[in-house]
């Protein structure tokens, strides 16, 4: 019995293909992680399982009964209710249950000499114990306050009307509600965005308990490998199937890559370099256990020589001078009201050093950056850039394209930016790698879907010239394609890189210093 159910699927937009002639089907116990390029057709795959979009050829279809549930990343939450309320609400059945099993304690204690009543009611509150047991319904207040504290909701938060909450907040709520809910089926859609480490580690140790079907929509791999049953990747208009984790994914992919055409040889290059870094983990955690992987893994990413792909990124990178000592940070302390950030950093970034930031949700990571990037004063302490040494943001980069600029502009026509220095050759070999077409370059960036601007502000931001990169969450909205060329220019980048991100795997691939704040 399918649960959901493809059959010779065709869907276009203005006469455009995006899905063609697709065949898919979710079975009972199923974990599919779906994968593909920004605009590639994911999205449409879950408008159609949730009946929000029709196909213009081929059959949909669900099985009668099925319930489904849908996590977006931009929340439709809303309201005046707070989260704790809306989850209360979920167990309405259970609330039930309580008051009549309290009215029965009542008619017992208010008549104790009616027998035939008592045996009555005694037989009505077995029958109502087995249905809480059934229903786990002794244990729903836990699994509400679990939730909440993992996903990061302190005692002020949790009684806060939903319409107050930020944009962020939503989503973690939102993503609390559907999980409670336990439906037969679930479509996630990037649901470890904004969460912490622990809070995807959560997650996947949920996805334990729960005996229904899913769906995933990620770009964070670790997270997939940990909770899926398959990989379905969506190319060129179909779907393509891969049995068992997203290490497996990537080794038989490439051997699929073998029998295609010419357009995927960098794709090629780029899952060898993800089987490389499944190797490298594995290897570096066998050799050192888990309290020394990163300097395992340093040794291990040295040892191993450049391939064709790093030749086009070190050729952009070329003519980049930097220098030895690019920033000092001493005494550094952020607080907000009786809530210390961080107190007393001392911390030196030189070239070529790769930091990732980690901590818990609330902790001052991004606090920490917005002070790097002088959008912040810190309490005490100070940050001291070295004469000359300029640094670039991505996430200013992305809140601040020009939506009416095209791609090619927005990207080669920044001050200093390294398009200007390189060969327009190396440059449209390191922008094809980003999936830029000849046509995507002549877009305007408001015609571009999130994932797509995402790429824009990442190529600027690689290009930029500057000797410092700030990144904050880099991975949220890039396809793993264009995480994989990003995690190659930045481990050839000979600067200075400061990343906020909770993707173990990236974080893995990248860091040559970690830094832990909270």
């Amino acid at each position: 019995m399918s649960l959901i159910r493809l059959h010779d699927v065709t869907v276009r937009f203005e006469e455009r293909p995006v899905l063609r002639d697709v065949f898919f089907r979710l079975e009972p116990g199923d974990r599919v992680g779906l994968i593909g390029r920004n605009g590639s057709g994911k999205s449409t795959l879950l408008k159609l399982a949730l009946d929000q979009l029709q196909p213009d050829s081929g059959a949909v279809t669900i099985e009668d009964g099925t319930r489904i549930g849908y996590f977006s990343q931009f929340s439709e939450l809303d309201g005046s209710a707070t989260i704790t309320e809306v989850l209360e609400g979920l167990f309405g059945h259970i609330h039930a249950i309580e008051a009549e099993l309290a009215s029965i304690d009542a008619a017992i204690a208010a008549d104790p000499n009616d027998l035939d009543g008592m045996t009555k009611l005694i037989e009505r509150q077995a029958e109502l114990f087995e249905e809480m047991e059934r229903q786990d319904g002794w244990d729903y207040q836990r699994h509400i306050d679990t939730a909440l504290t993992t996903l990061g909701f302190d005692a002020a938060r949790r009684v806060l009307p939903i319409d107050s909450l930020s944009g962020g907040w939503r989503n973690r709520a939102a993503l609390a509600k559907i999980l409670l809910e336990r439906p037969d089926v679930l479509l996630l859609d990037e649901p470890t965005n904004f969460l912490d480490v622990a809070g995807v580690e959560w997650l996947e140790s949920w996805f334990g308990s729960f005996r229904g079907a899913a769906i995933v929509v990620s770009h964070d791999r670790t997270f997939l490998d940990a909770v899926v049953t398959r990989i379905v990747e969506v190319e060129n208009f179909h779907l393509h199937e891969y049995p068992g984790s997203f290490d497996e994914y990537v080794v038989q992919k490439q051997f699929r890559l073998k029998s295609l055409e010419a357009q995927f040889v960098h794709e090629s290059e780029l899952l060898a370099f993800e089987a490389e870094g499944i190797s490298d983990r594995r290897e570096a955690a066998k050799a050192a256990g888990k309290k020394d992987l990163s300097s395992q893994l340093a040794k291990i990413k040295k040892a191993r020589p450049p391939r064709p792909v790093d030749d086009i990124i070190t050729d952009i990178y070329g003519g980049l001078h930097i220098k030895d000592t690019l920033c000092r940070i001493q005494g550094l302390t952020k607080a907000y009201g009786e809530h210390t950030l961080f107190d007393g950093l001392d911390l030196e970034i030189g070239r070529r050093e790769r930091i990732v930031v980690h901590g818990p949700n609330g902790a001052g990571k991004s606090t920490f950056l917005r002070i790097l990037e002088g959008d912040e004063r810190p309490d005490a302490g100070h940050v001291t850039w070295t004469g000359g040494v300029r640094y670039a943001s991505y996430n200013q980069m992305v809140d601040e394209l020009d939506l009416t600029d095209t791609v090619a502009h927005a990207v080669g026509a920044m001050p200093d930016s390294l398009a200007f220095a390189a060969t327009k050759k190396s440059v449209n070999r390191f922008l094809g790698m980003f999936q830029f077409s000849d046509a995507d370059l002549k877009q305007k960036i408001g015609m571009l879907s999130g994932g797509q601007r995402a790429r824009v502000a990442m190529a600027q931001c690689l290009l930029s010239g500057a000797s410092v990169l700030l990144l904050d969450e880099p991975t949220n909205h890039l396809d793993l394609a264009s995480t994989q060329v990003m995690e190659r220019a930045l481990v050839h980048f000979p600067g200075a890189i400061v990343v906020v991100s909770h993707d173990r795997f990236f974080a893995d691939k990248v860091a040559t210093k970690r830094l832990r704040i909270g």
